[in-house]
């Protein structure tokens, strides 16, 4: 399975966001996609799930335009984690995630012994399982984040879009779901992720793409990308990349702020 989108332009009526984008996903990758708030990436991603249309340019799946292509079919391809919010019903937290078997369910169909089979273990591979009746609006943001990414995963498609899926998430959280990513990959699933923290994108991501103004400034491996004149260009603030050592002997970049130091620092 592959996403691909040639020259894509993207916006609202009347309001454009970003134009002449272009970007790949394959099966086993993780694209990494970052950019300063207002830049455009949750657009850019609403468009590239057919949920807005394009304004110029083409997306694909497996070469097939994405406007021939029916929802349901669209959502057997791609699940989506947009990003946590609060909801208005009070479904449990299993039901949440049952959700995401709709698009493999016949019209009036309800959920089978195996739809809730995957439901539960996608609870269980994130540590939901503690959760599962327990309703959706009454839990914590970063445990209602953690049901989106369950529901995902429950869906079975072989890509996978995530919109700032550790914005909530404490810091264990983020370390669980990025490595959930990196083992996702590994199953041969293609996950195009966004983020604010560079740093994750060293972690987990094969490729990295830089969007500014709703325009890629920058597209390559995370070597070749996150430097410290690119994500200066990008967020406008002095950023050094260096390398850390892990307690395991292997050594990873690491993105470090070059603000000024405290007062007790400096003393």
């Amino acid at each position: 399975m592959r996403l691909e989108a040639h020259a894509l332009a993207f916006g609202y009526r009347k309001h454009p966001v970003g134009r002449n984008v272009s970007v790949t996903l394959g099966a086993g990758e993780v694209m990494c996609l970052l950019g300063p708030n207002g830049g455009g990436k949750t657009t850019l991603f609403r468009t590239l799930l057919g949920l807005l249309p394009a304004q110029g340019g083409r997306v694909a799946l497996d070469g097939a335009d994405l406007r021939t292509l029916a929802r349901r079919e669209v959502a057997k391809r791609i699940a989506y984690v947009p990003q946590a919010h609060v909801g208005y019903f009070p479904f449990t937290v299993r039901d949440v995630v049952l959700m995401g078997r709709t698009a493999h369910l016949a019209t009036f169909a309800g959920p089978s012994r195996r739809d809730r089979g995957l439901a539960d273990e996608a609870l269980e591979r994130l540590g939901l399982a503690r959760l599962a009746d327990a309703v959706y609006t009454q839990i914590s943001g970063g445990e209602r984040q953690l049901t989106l990414i369950a529901r995902a995963l429950a869906q079975a498609a072989p890509l996978l879009v995530m919109d700032e899926p550790t914005a909530s998430l404490d810091f264990g959280n983020q370390v669980r779901v990025l490595d959930q990513v990196t083992a996702l990959a590994r199953t041969g699933i293609g996950v195009l992720l966004s983020t604010h923290d560079p740093d994750q994108a060293f972690q987990c991501a094969d490729r990295v793409a830089m969007l500014r103004g709703g325009e890629l400034i920058a597209q390559g491996s995370p070597a070749e990308v996150l430097t410290g004149a690119r994500l200066r260009e990008l967020y406008g603030v002095e950023v050094e990349v260096a390398e850390a050592s892990l307690a395991d002997g292997s050594r990873r970049r690491v993105c470090l702020a070059a603000g000024h130091p405290r007062s007790d620092e400096a003393a």
